[in-house]
């Protein structure tokens, strides 16, 4: 194994066969700090729970009815509304099944299901990926394309599709098992980092003012409002997970738009039809959404 001086960070290799699970101690031959090395023995792995399902969905009416299906067959159910959320609650939860929205806020639904596969106390969950395909023949894939997930159900059909799915999915691998391999630690007396002092001179605080409730109206707009968002977001991530080296490519030549031009023409008929001209009047949540997504993408990519 190959370990890295916290000192002076020279890269120093030690023969595995002298590490025990007690420790061993190495001294850098460079700067003489001591290092204490210790074979890790394979810790049981917890084991998922097959009573539990996470369902992850920016709607909350979409959420509910997830949630009330499930319920009935009799799994605990977990929720959340944003990709962070789904992140901190799966690895803490440890469901054995998540239903996952492509188009979540703060962290995409593609990316929470890669990077929880990516985890070795969550790889082996099951995941189903919920996108809003607006032109089934046009983008329907395979679920081997999803980014690790095990199959994909466009939303309307979750009532009809889901429980059948969780069934067919579970009886496909659910013997299959990880065994313990392992691991080398290698055990560091900590070294204090030094950070620049910082002082914030703070402004008066000041109470705030009591908001005015909303009429019913506002609530409507809001309403509307929220789902112009989610839907923008919704459409320019169906593009994305069927067409991801496509869009990669077209984001790294910064011709995204030429590219993809007519699939931004069919997304923004699917937002003008659903979306009220008033909400639309108020600003261009689609063209800000697919603008915000090669922000982000582009920054990944660099």
């Amino acid at each position: 194994m190959v370990v890295v001086c916290p000192k002076c960070k020279t890269k120093l290799k030690v023969d595995d066969t002298k590490l025990t699970p007690q420790g061993s101690r190495f001294k850098c031959p460079k700067c003489s700090t001591v290092l204490v090395l210790k074979r890790q023995v394979g810790r049981e792995k917890k084991a998922l729970d097959e009573k539990k399902v996470l369902v992850a969905h920016s709607n909350p009416t979409v959420l509910q009815s997830v949630k009330n299906l499930l319920e009935v067959q009799g799994y605990t159910v977990i929720t959340c509304s944003d990709g962070i959320d789904a992140m901190v609650k799966a690895i803490k939860e440890l469901p054995f099944f998540c239903v996952i929205e492509v188009a979540l806020p703060k962290i995409f639904g593609f990316e929470v299901c890669k990077r929880l596969k990516a985890r070795s106390e969550t790889r082996e969950m099951k995941f189903v990926l919920v996108p809003s395909i607006y032109d089934k023949a046009k983008y329907r894939r395979e679920p081997v394309s999803l980014y690790g997930a095990d199959e994909y159900i466009e939303e309307p059909e979750l009532s009809i599709r889901l429980i059948d799915a969780i069934n067919r999915i579970m009886s496909r691998g659910t013997a299959e098992s990880e065994k313990p391999q392992p691991q080398t630690k290698a055990t560091i007396p900590p070294v204090p980092e030094a950070r620049p002092s910082k002082e914030r001179v703070q402004a008066p605080r000041q109470e705030p003012a009591t908001p005015a409730p909303k009429t019913a109206a506002e609530d409507k707009s809001d309403e509307f409002t929220e789902k112009a968002k989610r839907l923008a977001r919704t459409i320019i991530n169906d593009i994305y997970l069927y067409n991801a080296a496509k869009v990669d490519e077209a984001i790294r030549r910064g011709n995204f738009y030429a590219v993809f031009a007519a699939e931004v023409r069919e997304g923004l008929k699917l937002y003008e039809q659903r979306i009220p001209q008033e909400t639309r009047n108020k600003a261009d949540f689609y063209r800000e959404a697919i603008d915000n997504f090669l922000s982000a993408k582009k920054i990944s990519l660099s």
